[in-house]
């Protein structure tokens, strides 16, 4: 088994490089389900439905950089449209895996604790599919 380190990931949001601004990130595939249980059964039946997403990503604040995690979501914020995401786990070459897919920014939240480094987290709804195909 081949364990891969998380600080090697990279994040794009709207073309904008955040890697070295962000701790954290997380994407949640979820599936709808319909209830299709009939009558005379004594288990429940489910029937897939539409696919979603959600994404999150946090990390530490930078005020000397114009393209900082505030910079870069604000302008996404005030776009009011969905954004491309990409997301590569291992870091960027041929063949290694990548998430990319459009969002929607629904949240930007700013923490300033009075003994830590300001924080940042941003959430997100994922809208369309998400393509998990290899970087080229």
């Amino acid at each position: 088994m081949a364990h891969k380190h998380g600080r090697l990931t990279v994040l794009k949001v709207n073309s904008n490089d955040i890697s070295v601004y962000t701790t954290e990130s997380e994407l949640t595939e979820t599936t709808d389900t319909h209830e299709a249980t009939t009558y005379g059964l004594a288990d429940h039946v489910q029937d897939p439905g539409l696919n979603a997403g959600t994404f999150t990503c946090s990390g530490i604040y930078d005020s000397t950089a114009s393209t900082g995690p505030r910079a870069v979501f604000k302008a996404v914020k005030a776009l009011n449209a969905a954004v491309p995401i990409i997301r590569q786990d291992e870091g960027t070459g041929t063949t290694k895996p990548q998430d990319s897919f459009s969002a929607i920014l629904t949240s930007y939240v700013q923490t300033n604790p009075v003994a830590d480094m300001i924080k940042w987290k941003a959430d997100f709804v994922v809208t369309g599919a998400v393509n998990s195909a290899a970087q080229a």
